[in-house]
């Protein structure tokens, strides 16, 4: 449930910085499915703003809702304890990163190598950037619909999946008391699938191969997945 009477908004509109990062047109991704399963598959993004005091950055999980507004709605909850809220509300605009599957990529795995040399390490990486303005609630109900989507996402499938009605009720509302509900209009989102797109097929196959063949990090495969992926779009 979603309750949209309960928001504090801003005292004033901010100017959102229309500054984009780097992201040349071959690595650009503005498929909204893509972006959304991202987000499903890595959902904490890094909160970040200006305030008086500086640069403001919190890690959060995430929950995205494509379908609502021009560029959707993130929502989330935040520790009260935390003043990077109270600095949002002064000023409300802020950027959220979601960073997926990233890893190292070797020279040596190129097919080039062998003929020209010219080849130099670089990293690949799958992130997404999100530029909006937040708004914030203290409503029970809101949060209680918060924290239960959010648990439900990461409870699905498990053998013996947590609900948030299996604490008792009280704990419950002792622990709502203690966050803070966020809500972030969407104004702008820049994706960027960074999979070697910008070498050759045989470069390319070298790279996947070896990640495939492993190097003990975890994201091997699955960014050996996400270049085969990209590849066939």
């Amino acid at each position: 449930m979603y309750i949209d009477c309960c928001l504090q908004l801003p005292d004033r509109h901010p100017t959102l910085n229309q500054t984009v990062m780097y992201n040349p047109s071959h690595f650009r991704v503005a498929d909204s499915e893509a972006i959304s399963d991202l987000i499903r598959r890595h959902p904490l993004g890094l909160l970040i703003s200006q305030s008086p005091e500086g640069v403001q950055a919190s890690p959060i999980p995430f929950l995205y809702f494509p379908e609502e507004g021009e560029h959707g709605i993130l929502r989330a909850h935040m520790a009260r304890a935390n003043p990077h809220w109270k600095l949002l509300m002064a000023d409300p605009a802020c950027l959220v990163v979601f960073q997926g599957e990233q890893g190292y990529i070797s020279p040596s795995w190129y097919a080039s190598k062998a003929t020209t040399h010219q080849v130099v390490p670089t990293w690949n990486y799958v992130m997404a950037q999100m530029r909006g303005t937040l708004a914030t609630t203290d409503d029970a109900d809101w949060l209680q619909s918060q924290i239960s989507a959010l648990t439900r996402m990461q409870e699905t499938g498990r053998p013996a999946p947590w609900q948030v009605t299996d604490a008792p009720a009280d704990f419950i509302d002792r622990q709502k008391r203690a966050i803070v509900g966020l809500e972030i209009t969407v104004a702008s989102i820049d994706g960027k699938w960074k999979l070697s797109q910008n070498r050759s097929q045989a470069d390319l196959a070298g790279v996947i191969e070896n990640l495939r063949q492993g190097d003990g990090l975890s994201d091997s495969q699955a960014l050996a997945q996400a270049m085969q992926s990209r590849e066939k779009t």
